[in-house]
C-alpha cells in the first residue's frame, strides 16, 4: 500500500491478523483478550464514572473483552456488574474462560432497569465480525443502552456497525468512546458508522509487527502532499501545469471563477476558462490571472455548437475540469457528453458535468485519458440511478461501483470523503465543517485538476487534493474565527497553507 496511506482494516483482514498472531507467532488468544480488556478498563477508569459500571456482553470474543474489563475495573475499586444477553453456556471458549474469572448475570428481560443509574456502560455485544441487522436480544439491549443516558465505551466497534463498511442496517450503539484493538477499521471512519463511534482510540494488544494481512483501505496522510513537484529556477508557467475549466452559464458564473482560482492557488502555472461567449466579459473583468476563451453557439450557456472552441482551449492542457456552473439545459447536457469523450487531457468531471452522465457511466469509461469524478451523494445517486439515501447508507460500495463502471477515480465527498479507483481506497480523516458551504466543491475540483496537470497520477492527485482542501478549510475557519462564517474564497486563500506537507499552523 502507498506509504502515505495509514492502514485501515476490514473484518476479514483483522481475522487474518488474529489467526496469524495466534497460530503462526504463538501468541495465546487469552493474552490478546487480556490486553484488549485492559485497554477498555483503563479508558473507562479515565472517565471517573460516578456510579456503577455495567458491562453488556454478547456471546463472542467481544464479550470476553468486556469481562476482562469488568474484572480489572473491579480490581481498581469500581463497582462493576457484567450482564449477559445469552446464557453462559453459549459464550465462546475464551469468553467462557473469562466468565469463570469474573461472574456475570444472565438478563433475559428488564435490562433497561438494570442500566438505570450507571456511571458508564461498556458495549461488549458484537465485535468487528458483525454484519447485517442486530436481532433480539441484542436489538433490545442496544435500545436500552441508548436510554440509559450513561457514557458508553465500545469494545472495538459500536455494536450494530459493520466494521468493513461503516454501514448500519438496524439498531446500533452510539458510543462516546471506542477503544479499538491493534488498528483502526473502516467502520470507524465511514458514515454512518463514523457518527456512532465517538472518540476512537487505537490500543495495541500484543500482536507482533509485520502481520501479513493486506489493509482494506488507508487514511490519507498529509505526506501525500510531498508528491507534488516543486517549482525551480527552470520552471515556466507552461511546465508548471496548464489547466482549463469548462463551464458557466447565465446566473452560474461563480463556479468557474472559483475553480480556476483554486487551480492557480494549487500550483497550476496557467489557467484558462472556456465559457459561453456572451458571458466572457464577466470572466475577463473578474479574473486578471486567468485567460478566457469565449465559446459561441449557446444563449448564455455552452451548447453543442460550442464544442470546437472548447476543444481548442484544451489543446495544450495538462488537465481540466468539466461542469462547474454549466447548468442542466438540454443543449448543455449534450455538449458535456460530447466534450468529455473528445477531450484528450486528464479530466475532472464535477457538478453539472456529472449530472449529464446520469445512468451513463459507460460513456465516461470510453475516455482514453484519466478521469476523476467528484460527486456528492446526490450526484452519485443520479449517476447510479438510485436515491441519495441509498448512497449515504452504502457509501464505500457505491463509490467503488461507480469507479469500476466509469473506469475513473471517484471522490465521494463528505466529512468522510472516500477516494477510490475501484481497488485502492483512501479515506479523509481531516474534519473540516467549514467546507459545508456553497462553492467549496468547485474549489476541490480546481485543486484536483492542478495536481493532475502537475503530473500526479489520478488516485494520488485526488487524495492529495482532498487533504489539501480539508486542511485549507480548517485554516480558513481559524482565520475568520468560525466555521459558519467561511466562504469558498476564504478556502482558496488558505490553499497554500493546506498544500504544505508539514503540521498545520
Amino acid at each position: 500500500m502507498e506509504t502515505w496511506l495509514s492502514p485501515l482494516y476490514d473484518a476479514e483482514g483483522m481475522r487474518e491478523i488474529d489467526r496469524w498472531a495466534i497460530e503462526e507467532r504463538g501468541v495465546p488468544s487469552l493474552e490478546l483478550m487480556e490486553a484488549a480488556g485492559r485497554a477498555v478498563a483503563e479508558a473507562v477508569a479515565g472517565l471517573a464514572p460516578e456510579g456503577p459500571v455495567r458491562v453488556v456482553c454478547g456471546k463472542g470474543n467481544n464479550a470476553g473483552d468486556g469481562l476482562v474489563a469488568a474484572r480489572l475495573l473491579a480490581g481498581m475499586g469500581h463497582e462493576v456488574q457484567a450482564l449477559l444477553l445469552w446464557p453462559a453456556q453459549e459464550l465462546s471458549g475464551d469468553a467462557g474462560a473469562n466468565l469463570e474469572r469474573f461472574g456475570a448475570e444472565y438478563v433475559s428481560e428488564g435490562l433497561g432497569e438494570r442500566l438505570a443509574g450507571s456511571g458508564a456502560v461498556i458495549d461488549a455485544i458484537f465485535g468487528t465480525g458483525f454484519a447485517g441487522v442486530a436481532r433480539q436480544p441484542a436489538a433490545a439491549a442496544i435500545e436500552a443502552i441508548a436510554r440509559s443516558g450513561a457514557p458508553v465505551v465500545a469494545c472495538d466497534i459500536a455494536s450494530g456497525v459493520d466494521a468493513s463498511s461503516g454501514e448500519v442496517e438496524g439498531p446500533a450503539v452510539g458510543a462516546d468512546l471506542t477503544i479499538t484493538f491493534h488498528a483502526a477499521k473502516l467502520g470507524h471512519l465511514l458514515a454512518p458508522g463514523k457518527w456512532l463511534a465517538g472518540e476512537v482510540r487505537v490500543a495495541p494488544i500484543g500482536i507482533p509487527d509485520r502481520a501479513p494481512s493486506q489493509p482494506a483501505a488507508g487514511v490519507i496522510d498529509r505526506s501525500v502532499l510531498e508528491l507534488a513537484p516543486r517549482r525551480d529556477a527552470r520552471s515556466t508557467k507552461f511546465s508548471s501545469g496548464q489547466v482549463v475549466i469548462a463551464g458557466g452559464s447565465r446566473g452560474l458564473t461563480g463556479a468557474v471563477r472559483l475553480s480556476s482560482q483554486a487551480a492557480i492557488r494549487a500550483g497550476a502555472g496557467y489557467a484558462t476558462v472556456a465559457v459561453p461567449a456572451d458571458l466572457e466579459a464577466i470572466f475577463e473583468q473578474g479574473q486578471p490571472e486567468v485567460m478566457s476563451v469565449g465559446c459561441p453557439g449557446g444563449d448564455g450557456c455552452l451548447a453543442p455548437a460550442s464544442l470546437r472552441a472548447l476543444l481548442g482551449a484544451f489543446e495544450h492542457a495538462g488537465a481540466g475540469v468539466l461542469g462547474p456552473g454549466m447548468g442542466r439545459r438540454s443543449d448543455s447536457v449534450e455538449l458535456a457528453r460530447e466534450a468529455a469523450g473528445a477531450i484528450e487531457a486528464a479530466l475532472v468531471i464535477d457538478a453539472d458535468g456529472l449530472n449529464a452522465f446520469a445512468g451513463l457511466l459507460e460513456r465516461i469509461a470510453a475516455r482514453q485519458a484519466p478521469t476523476v469524478l467528484t460527486p456528492h451523494a446526490g450526484e452519485l445517486g443520479r449517476l447510479l440511478g438510485r436515491p441519495s439515501e441509498a448512497i449515504a447508507a452504502h457509501r464505500l460500495s457505491c463509490a467503488r461501483e461507480a469507479a469500476l463502471a466509469a473506469g475513473a477515480v471517484v471522490v465521494l465527498k463528505g466529512e468522510d470523503t472516500i477516494v477510490t479507483d475501484g481497488e485502492r481506497v483512501g479515506v479523509n480523516a481531516f474534519s473540516a465543517p467549514a467546507l459545508a458551504t456553497a462553492g467549496t466543491g468547485d474549489v476541490l475540483a480546481g485543486i484536483t485538476a492542478a495536481l493532475l496537470a502537475r503530473g500526479l497520477e489520478p488516485f494520488a492527485a485526488a487524495c492529495a487534493a482532498v487533504v489539501a482542501h480539508a486542511r485549507a478549510g480548517r485554516r480558513a475557519a481559524r482565520l475568520v474565527g468560525a466555521a459558519e462564517s467561511v466562504i469558498a474564497s476564504d478556502v482558496i486563500a488558505s490553499i497554500p497553507a493546506g498544500m504544505l506537507p508539514g503540521a498545520e499552523r
